[in-house]
């Protein structure tokens, strides 16, 4: 089943979009950066020591550059994107400027209330993703924001209890929440959510202290095929798409990958709305005038928004982004 605002009859729309933007190469997800702020301090990130002059050109709104792109998906980041007291604003403007579109919101949760996901939801959230890496307090140390993890849990019922029904858990796989992933599945079931997986990596700012090792390797395969496993007979629990999962083993192996798409079917709109193929990489120019990237030999990174550029789109992957999520056993 689809979720709030979406029917099945959706799916070959935005099948038909998805090609439409292939034939005319135009990105397919469009992530718009609204903030560098963030209140967080998390390792593997340093948007949060960002100079402070670097943090005071921030777009009043990203409707121009929506319209322009008319993407199928769009996703609001930071920085800490709630760090933007006017991102109901941003958000319903860019509800107006582009028909049909699957709109997702990136947060570490830390400012995030039931009051002000309502709010969102109206002014046009489709899907919350909260980060989360561990179900207890290594999550609130790793992010650096005491009491992190419960206060997330109480955001998510109360999400709930208000009738938000698509919550996502953003899970970075790591060297030491490997025997955590399926457990952290089963918890997100539980609480009606479903889970996300990325895979660290330290491209971001050279820290290595999570990437996982050749010791790990036989480990972080097996929990691979158990998160296959139950992502085919829990349809909606995990949202990421068969073909990416199975990739994890072979980046974290080095094995040699497919050129990354970053920058073709994927970009990244900074704050002052200039355009960078991939998070880690400089910007290159305004929005307007964007050229599409050409795919390039970089495996510094097995992000998500990568592997899922790469990714073969199915029926299947439409319903794994959008549908509600069923309880795993």
């Amino acid at each position: 089943m689809l979720s709030a605002r979406f029917s099945p009859w959706h799916v070959p729309l935005f099948l038909g979009k998805y090609g439409w933007s292939v034939l005319r190469k135009r990105p397919v997800l469009v992530h718009f950066e609204v903030t560098l702020r963030c209140n967080a301090r998390c390792g593997f990130c340093d948007y949060w020591q960002t100079p402070a002059e670097a943090k005071t050109s921030e777009l009043r709104s990203y409707a121009d550059a929506a319209r322009h792109f008319n993407p199928m998906l769009v996703t609001y980041t930071g920085g800490e994107p709630l760090m933007r007291r006017d991102l109901e604003e941003i958000v319903a403007a860019v509800d107006r400027a582009v028909r049909l579109k699957y709109v997702t919101l990136i947060t570490h949760g830390g400012m995030l209330t039931p009051e002000r996901a309502v709010s969102l939801r109206d002014a046009g959230i489709h899907q919350f993703n909260i980060s989360l890496d561990y179900l207890d307090g290594r999550h609130d140390e790793a992010r650096g924001i005491p009491g992190l993890t419960r206060r997330i849990f109480a955001a998510v019922d109360g999400m709930r209890a208000a009738g938000i029904d698509n919550i996502r858990f953003n899970t970075v796989i790591k060297d030491d929440n490997l025997d955590e992933l399926v457990p952290l599945v089963r918890r997100a079931a539980a609480l009606g959510c479903g889970v996300n997986f990325s895979v660290y990596t330290a491209s971001k700012n050279g820290n290595r202290t999570h990437v996982v090792n050749d010791h790990e390797q036989q480990r972080l395969e097996a929990v691979i095929a158990e998160l296959l496993d139950i992502k085919r007979r829990h349809r909606g629990v995990i949202t990421n798409s068969d073909a990416y999962l199975e990739q994890i083993p072979r980046w974290t192996a080095r094995a040699p990958m497919p050129n990354c798409r970053s920058g073709e079917r994927t970009i990244h709109i900074d704050p002052a709305g200039r355009v960078k193929r991939c998070p880690d990489f400089p910007t290159d120019f305004h929005w307007r005038d964007y050229k599409p990237y050409e795919p390039i030999a970089c495996n510094a990174c097995f992000y998500a928004c990568r592997g899922e550029a790469q990714a073969p789109l199915r029926l299947s992957r439409v319903r794994d982004v959008m549908g509600r999520p069923h309880a795993v056993a």
